[in-house]
């Protein structure tokens, strides 16, 4: 039976709850986000939860802005870090389809099917995917502009892009391919996309590999 909660206010609460389903969307992914389970992970009965959380649609929908929202603050302090646009892109991609990610890449599938019947979980899908695609827009652009790559249109290529990471990242779900092979096709396919020649991306991946003191 859960223990007798201790005397908290609305806004500690409502916080604590929240860290308790993003805990819950990072261990067992977003579909283990139940008000039960909730309810578990805080020490409290489900009723209590349920009070604090009218919707737990909204509560699903929240947990999963939250993750890949911190996702995307991640990596646009990668971007900063990297000497210049091909590094920054190259690292970025890369990133994007590292094992370490499976948890974000199942919370991310997650909520494509989940959305089907979740209006708050499908309209914050849409929103993280407007802001990912100008994310990754803004930067091919800076680095147009820079004259690294060439495109007529970056939103168009950031689009193109995250498709194939989530396909491939949906792939590595059932270990279709190693997480190197994956990498190489998207970079490979990117540089076509950009004008660059073969390998460019590839490169400046184990330049920035390298210099961490890691590796593919």
């Amino acid at each position: 039976m859960p223990s007798t909660p201790a005397r908290r206010s609305a806004v500690e609460r409502v916080a604590q709850i929240a860290g308790a389903a993003r805990s819950i969307a990072l261990e067992a992914g977003l579909d283990a986000v139940t008000l039960r389970a909730v309810a578990t992970e805080v020490g409290v009965a489900p009723a209590l939860v349920a009070h604090y959380v009218p919707s737990m649609d909204e509560l699903v929908a929240d947990t999963f802005a939250a993750v890949v929202g911190d996702e995307l603050v991640d990596l646009a302090a990668l971007v900063d870090r990297s000497a210049t646009p091909v590094h920054a892109l190259a690292a970025v991609l890369a990133s994007l389809l590292d094992d370490g990610g499976s948890t974000v890449t199942l919370i991310w599938v997650q909520s494509w099917s989940l959305g089907r019947r979740n209006d708050a979980l499908a309209r914050r899908v849409r929103e993280q995917m407007d802001a990912w695609r100008r994310f990754l827009a803004d930067l091919i652009e800076r680095g147009r502009d820079a004259g690294d790559f060439r495109c007529d249109d970056a939103e168009v290529v950031a689009s193109q892009t995250l498709g194939m990471v989530d396909g491939l990242n949906a792939h590595s779900l059932v270990s279709w391919q190693d997480a190197p092979e994956r990498v190489r096709l998207l970079l490979r396919s990117v540089e076509a996309m950009l004008d660059l020649a073969p390998g460019v991306l590839i490169a400046a991946r184990s330049d920035t590999a390298n210099a961490s003191g890691g590796g593919e």
